[in-house]
């Protein structure tokens, strides 16, 4: 009998889709997306931006495609993308033909602005033939007139309501390819609406906390929205809103998945927010560290505390681990147990090289397992 720990997640079960060659849904890893700001008719742009997203670890990228000259750009953008692409369509259903037909491997529509219920049906016959899943993405802000006045204003009920009314005009077409987003820019609203929409159908959810704000404040209301689904286990890819750069959307997203412990990936840094028992300058210290470590995608851990309060705790638990000590130096674990002394000058470069060998052997270690699975099962299908 297996036993639930309070750092357990059970994920809600749903139907898998494919964004081009990344599951989402059906017990999928959480995939992080972003959107991109250049004007899509500015292949080169673009191009180059959504390339920074995918190397701070975006798993699919979005583009709007407002009118033909995006779309026209498309095919460009998605024959030189590292990772697969969503058109973002509204008003214009040809756009989301174009797009479909360019290559893209989801599109984005808006039911309540995309048109009449024939022009959608002609959208899901162009991602059906091309291969193509879709999002049906519901926003408070743009919800469709029968039910704002049904309903007098934005509520969970009315965009859980636009929201299956849109899936079953996918599904009377035999169009399964499907995830849904109820978005709102308020977070009680954005939350209970996705609460009721999990319990109502099993297609995959993309959350995110619409037009959320500046970096500051978007980060905390999507932390707080986002956080708060997936920590209930609803949830299938993610998108962080923000009034900043793509890439700065990414880095919050996955810092979300980190915290509630749903993504491993890169160096986890455990820091302390210093006072005045701080034996050296821990917030330059981290900020530095950061940057330098960004490159380790290996899973890793680091703490750094300034002091002995914590430090030595907070060590046992980490990888590698520094804590502040008097007259400039300071105590470094090693897998939780007290290893050396350090100077305050050797701080970053020694940490630095700690994480990079650790990380080495650590690869080294999957490769030897790599082949040894590989040696067995060539064993066992040989019968030996």
């Amino acid at each position: 009998m297996s036993v639930r720990t309070y750092r357990d997640i059970h994920r809600r079960s749903s139907r898998r889709i494919m964004v081009g060659p990344v599951p989402v849904g059906g017990g999928a890893p959480i995939s992080v997306q972003t959107m991109t700001n250049t004007p899509t008719s500015d292949a080169n742009a673009t191009i180059s931006q959504i390339h920074a997203c995918a190397a701070a670890g975006a798993d699919i990228v979005r583009v709007s495609c407002p009118d033909k000259d995006s779309t026209a750009a498309l095919s460009k953008i998605v024959a030189n993308s590292p990772v697969p692409i969503v058109a973002d369509i509204h008003f214009h259903y040809r756009r989301a033909i174009e797009a479909a037909k360019a290559g893209a491997a989801c599109l984005r529509i808006n039911p309540g602005n995309i048109g009449n219920t024939e022009r959608v049906r002609e959208v899901v016959k162009a991602a059906r033939d091309n291969n193509c899943s879709i999002r049906i993405g519901v926003n408070a802000g743009s919800l469709e007139r029968h039910l704002l006045e049904k309903y007098g204003e934005p509520c969970p009920q009315a965009m859980v309501e636009s929201a299956l009314e849109h899936a079953r005009i996918l599904e009377d077409n035999d169009f399964h390819e499907f995830k849904i987003s109820v978005k709102a820019s308020d977070v009680f609203l954005a939350v209970a609406a996705y609460q009721r929409l999990a319990e109502a159908t099993d297609h995959p959810l993309h959350l995110g906390i619409t037009e959320a704000g500046g970096s500051r404040i978007g980060t905390v209301k999507s932390s707080i929205g986002i956080g708060n689904l997936l920590w209930s286990g609803i949830g299938d890819t993610i998108r962080v809103s923000l009034s900043a750069a793509p890439v700065d959307e990414v880095k919050v997203g996955f810092d979300i998945l980190k915290s509630l412990n749903l993504w491993h990936r890169g160096v986890n840094v455990i820091s302390c927010p210093s006072c005045a028992r701080q034996q050296f300058d821990v917030i330059e210290t981290v900020r530095v560290l950061e940057d330098r470590l960004s490159h380790i995608t290996t899973p890793i851990t680091l703490s750094v505390i300034g002091c002995v309060v914590n430090g030595p705790g907070e060590a046992r638990e980490t990888d590698i681990g520094l804590t502040g000590g008097g007259k400039g130096t300071h105590q470094v674990y090693l897998a939780g147990l007290p290893h050396h002394r350090l100077k305050d000058e050797s701080i970053v470069d020694h940490l630095v090289e700690l994480l990079e060998h650790k990380v080495a052997e650590i690869e080294a270690e999957n490769r030897l397992d790599e082949k040894g699975d590989t040696a067995r099962d060539k064993s066992v299908a040989a019968g030996t």
